[in-house]
């Protein structure tokens, strides 16, 4: 039985728009996963050891940062927010595209802490952008009601005059999805759309959670993309990155790392709770013919501390490659 309060059931109404949005085979087993995963430390998903689920341990090191007076500190680091400008040069990018400003924004994890969250919304409010895309984990806990997420977004929505693509991160239940496309992000789950100007088309694909859910399917995220065309995958964490280097993707945006989030000075992460190459774990990389960067996000987890890791939101400049 789950535990009471844990995981609420979604009412009818949500149900049903989720049956429609993502197929009854995927939702049951998203579903029986997001039941199973109540409370869940050890075990499932890429890791073996999930520290974001053992809530126990919060309290501790809190304590400890307190102790070491090293708490307000790290508190004021997570809310001086960075606002990064990348660089991206991608062969055959369709003219119309040049110089587009893709704002990227990850584990904004909204309902952590009020002084992130409106860091975040000036920082967001202050950026000139065409597209903005989020890659994942928009709520804090793993577990539990959607709703402060939900009002939380309804604060940050307002300050992105654009449109607004997503994917979901492991901190993220489906149940969110309804309430997200409400306030006019649509979230792309296992599937792909044609952004259009002036009758040229760039791709925008996104998989569900491939780190702890493993919902991903990039075949369905994929299928109606032609080839040679210019795509961007969006992917909650770097982990994917083999398959997205084989399947013909130009670019690929993701986040959930943290870049560490609590670093030694260098930057050298004390946790890095991705299966993939350590280079892969923060900033550009790139992996074969496929680019790529990993967020260090502009929220915090556990914790809402940073030490020498700033949270960022990223604008990536698109052109063409000679």
């Amino acid at each position: 039985m789950t535990p009471p309060g844990r995981y609420p059931p979604p009412d009818a109404v949500t149900q049903t728009r989720l049956d429609q949005r993502v197929g009854r085979l995927h939702l049951w087993q998203r579903q029986g996963i997001q039941r199973d995963h109540v409370d869940q430390i050890f075990g499932r998903g890429r890791n073996f050891f999930h520290i974001e689920n053992w809530y126990s341990i919060h309290s501790l090191i809190r304590l400890g940062l307190r102790l070491t007076g090293l708490y307000g500190r790290g508190c004021r680091n997570a809310a001086a927010i960075q606002v990064r400008h990348q660089r991206v040069r991608l062969a055959a990018l369709p003219p119309p595209f040049q110089g587009l400003r893709l704002l990227h924004l990850s584990d904004i994890h909204v309902d952590m802490e009020p002084r992130i969250l409106q860091a975040l919304i000036e920082r967001v409010a202050a950026t000139e952008h065409d597209l903005c895309v989020i890659t994942g984990d928009f709520r804090a806990r793993t577990h539990g009601d959607c709703a402060p997420t939900l009002a939380a977004m309804a604060r940050l929505r307002p300050c992105l005059a654009t449109e607004v693509y997503g994917v979901l991160g492991n901190h993220d239940f489906i149940e969110l999805v309804p309430g997200l496309e409400d306030l006019g992000i649509r979230i792309l789950l296992n599937e792909a759309l044609a952004l259009e100007r002036e009758g040229a088309k760039l791709y925008l694909a996104g998989i569900d959670d491939p780190h702890y859910y493993r919902a991903d399917n990039l075949e369905k995220a994929a299928d109606g993309i032609p080839p040679g065309a210019t795509a961007i995958l969006l992917s909650h964490s770097p982990e994917i990155y083999r398959h997205a280097a084989h399947a013909g993707f130009r670019l690929m945006l993701c986040g959930h790392t943290h870049g560490g989030q609590i670093c030694l000075p260098g930057g050298l992460a004390l946790t890095f709770n991705a299966a993939c190459p350590r280079r892969l774990g923060r900033g550009a990389w790139r992996w074969g013919e496929l680019q790529g960067y990993t967020s260090t996000g502009a929220g915090a987890c556990v914790v809402p501390v940073r030490f020498n890791c700033p949270p960022e939101i990223t604008v990536h400049h698109l052109e063409a490659a000679d």
